[in-house]
């Protein structure tokens, strides 16, 4: 895991180094073992290294290969890459690393756009062609490792950061009025292409784009996910459906084990990080590390789940930690944390989270995580509201969005009412082949949207701000293909997730399955109180605000007036929307 950087001109002029340089400075907390740049006329690429896979330097980036002609920056983690680097060499290819950096510039060369089909992982890269000047800008298929791009007068920049790019200067700062919406409907999930900031966009899960040294560009959708069985899977029997699952399962955890170093795992002590561990022991893996973050209890509201994780740890003989965080931590450390994020993210747990991966960076490297089993295996409380429904895209949008579209239009200036994009945003994806069922159709949206810019986003970022890499085993493009097949009605079961539980009592103990889900509050974000309402109201009434007029004042001062009592479907704060996006707002364009 790294962070990448690069300017590429069309007007055949040398990249601006200081811009550059800057790029690649803003992401060393991705990559603190190493940095690299590489200039050339009418390109530039920088990159700064975490050493996961062939801690030697040669496998140090910017890469370049000579006799092929081409060069990469590349930011993830491909585990079939002994398997790819096998075939490779019987086509003749000879490698002087031993990582997975080389696998994949040699993957194209052989195999040219294709070649993405062939990997197993996480990944974001550019590769460039030495003769003929073509770029290739390349994003995993569930999105884990992120890819923004700015245009800029005669050229096209790229990152692994959105702060990165700001650093580098000439961005178009000003907010974009389809971003906002989402934003604002979708408890802070902006979906690719857009971002809050006009001159900022990202490129999709899935996506290759070609960049030809005239300026045009080329997108190519390599993987859509699909929500289709045939009728043997429908008349498949619940049990059988646990079988081949454990089987996927078992696989996912495995290859998440390819590395360097060792790899330990995040034990929240809920089911799908509690079988991830019992899976990496069960895999072989001695000495195994597992850490859990807790919180103080608040209002008769659980604040950690240490006596669940110790259950686990206890079966499995891991070396576990338990990390404590008063609130008063969790509220000071809030803007370090605000400043981590790529974009503004609204959850709870983004300070936690941050927190927990500083204490756990001390020690390891490298994590399995249990993030997307929720949205996989549909785990959460609106998916049964859309089981048998004849609106689907209305049952969906009640239980999910934030707010409709008539109090959109009252929250924001009129600058930005404009149209319902958020409700529209549904409806298209809805109604895209490869899904029938609205439960289906439902989990398809939140697994290919909604999970990439919220929970996936946020364990990359907040991990990546002490360099940390995290591996999320339930986003194996092959498991969540497997999990597209198995009817809803299996998912459902049992409250949700019905048949990863079932498939986890093969594994782990049923104390850690049979109880209620967790949520951990942070009060000060919850309720808004304290010194961060203080902050959120500073913030709002800022002149950087008035001047930037996103919001209608009157609106603001009714949040303000009562921040408890404006919560949204989905248990969010209101107030926390705003207040949140204008302090990133003054973050990072201060």
């Amino acid at each position: 895991m790294c962070g990448i950087a690069g300017e590429i001109r069309f007007d055949g002029a040398l990249p601006d180094a200081a811009a550059l340089g800057r790029m690649v400075a803003a992401q060393e907390s991705r990559g603190p073992d190493g940095a690299g740049l590489e200039m050339q006329l009418g390109r530039g690429f920088g990159h700064r290294r975490l050493k996961i896979m062939d801690l030697t330097e040669a496998a140090q980036q910017p890469m370049f290969d000579p006799m092929l002609g081409m060069g990469i920056v590349f930011n993830g983690a491909v585990y079939n890459h002994p398997e790819l680097r096998a075939e490779l060499e019987g086509l003749g290819y000879t490698f002087y690393s031993h990582g997975d950096t080389e696998v994949l510039l040699k993957a194209y060369h052989a195999w040219g756009l294709d070649f993405v089909q062939r990997l197993n992982g996480m990944f974001a890269f550019a590769i460039w062609e030495r003769d003929s000047g073509k770029v290739v800008f390349g994003r995993d298929r569930l999105g884990i490792k992120p890819f923004y791009y700015s245009e800029v007068k005669g050229a096209l920049r790229f990152a692994s950061s959105l702060p990165a790019l700001l650093k580098a200067g000439g961005v178009d700062t000003a907010i974009d009025p389809v971003a906002l919406n989402s934003y604002l409907s979708f408890h802070a999930v902006v979906p690719a292409p857009y971002t809050l900031l006009k001159g900022v966009r990202k490129l999709a899960p899935g996506t290759l784009m070609v960049v030809h040294p005239d300026g045009r560009r080329e997108e190519k959708t390599f993987w859509a996910m699909q929500a289709v069985r045939t009728a043997e899977d429908e008349a498949r029997s619940f049990e059988e459906w646990c079988e081949m699952l454990l089987e996927q399962l078992r696989a996912a955890v495995k290859r998440r084990l390819v590395a360097d170093v060792p790899v330990g795992a995040l034990l929240s002590g809920g089911v799908d990080s509690s079988l991830i561990v019992g899976l990496m022991a069960e895999a072989g893996v001695r000495d195994l590390h597992t850490y859990n973050v807790g919180f103080a209890d608040v209002g008769g509201e659980k604040g950690n789940e240490f006596e669940f994780a110790q259950i686990i740890a206890d079966r499995f003989g891991t070396r576990h930690e338990r990390i404590f965080v008063p609130e008063a931590q969790l509220l000071q450390r809030l803007p370090e944390a605000i400043a981590a994020m790529n974009e503004p993210m609204v959850s709870h747990d983004c300070i936690g989270f941050y927190l927990l991966s500083e204490a756990v960076s001390r020690h390891t490297k490298v994590v399995q995580s249990g993030q997307g089993a929720d949205e996989v295996f549909g785990g959460y409380h609106w998916y049964p509201k859309l089981d048998g429904s004849t609106d689907a895209v209305g049952d969906y949008l009640a239980a999910f969005r934030d707010r409709d579209h008539a109090d959109y239009r009252d929250l924001v200036q009129p600058h930005y009412h404009a149209e319902d994009f958020s409700g529209r945003f549904v409806a298209e994806h809805f109604a895209r082949p490869g899904a029938d069922d609205p439960v289906d159709k439902a989990l398809r949206l939140d697994t290919s949207i909604m999970l990439v810019d919220d929970p996936v986003k946020r364990v990359d970022n907040m991990t990546m701000a002490f360099g940390l890499e995290a591996r999320v085993p339930f986003l194996d493009h092959e498991l969540v293909e497997f999990a597209g097949r198995i009817p809803a009605r299996h998912k459902l079961a049992h409250g949700g997730k019905g048949v990863l539980k079932e498939t986890a009592r093969k594994v782990i103990p049923a104390a850690v399955i049979d109880r209620p889900k967790g949520y951990f509050p942070v009060p000060g974000l919850k309720y808004l109180q304290g010194s961060t309402l203080d902050t959120v109201r500073d913030a709002l009434h800022s002149q950087a605000a008035r001047e930037r007029g996103l919001f209608n004042p009157a609106y603001v001062d009714r949040l303000l007036a009562n921040p408890g009592e404006h919560i949204t479907p989905l248990r969010g704060s209101k107030l926390w929307q705003l207040g949140l996006l204008e302090w990133w707002l003054q973050t990072h364009l201060a």
